[in-house]
């Protein structure tokens, strides 16, 4: 998948997210353990995002992607956001995958809560 696919498909995912009323707090939150695609809040839950960008079902369902080692990668670098931004550290977290299908000029947007 190409970064311009990805790209696109994180800022389709932050319009849905300001939609349902959340705050984007960060995009693209990078350290050596890797990146979070978008750090988000929601009432009193800070949400760690993964998105995942498709143009045919070649691959598979995009949250598949989402495997056990990409899982705990995410928890550390959750740990790190948390341990870095202290006003963060008295709420509940939750990690969500958004599976995001591009195709010609439209797209199409499955959030899923609690993914993992």
């Amino acid at each position: 998948m190409s970064k311009q696919l990805g790209f696109l498909g994180e800022g389709f995912s932050c319009k849905c997210l300001l939609d349902k009323g959340y705050i984007i707090l960060q995009r693209n939150y990078k350290t050596k353990f890797g990146e979070i695609d978008i750090i988000a809040k929601i009432a009193d839950i800070v949400v760690f995002i993964e998105v995942k960008t498709r143009q045919t079902g070649g691959y598979g369902l995009p949250r598949e992607a989402v495997d056990t080692r990409k899982q705990l990668n995410y928890y550390r670098l959750a740990q790190h956001f948390i341990q870095n931004n202290r006003e963060y550290t008295d709420v509940s977290y939750r990690f969500d995958v958004i599976e995001v299908y591009v195709w010609e000029k439209k797209y199409k947007i499955n959030h899923l809560e609690n993914a993992f």
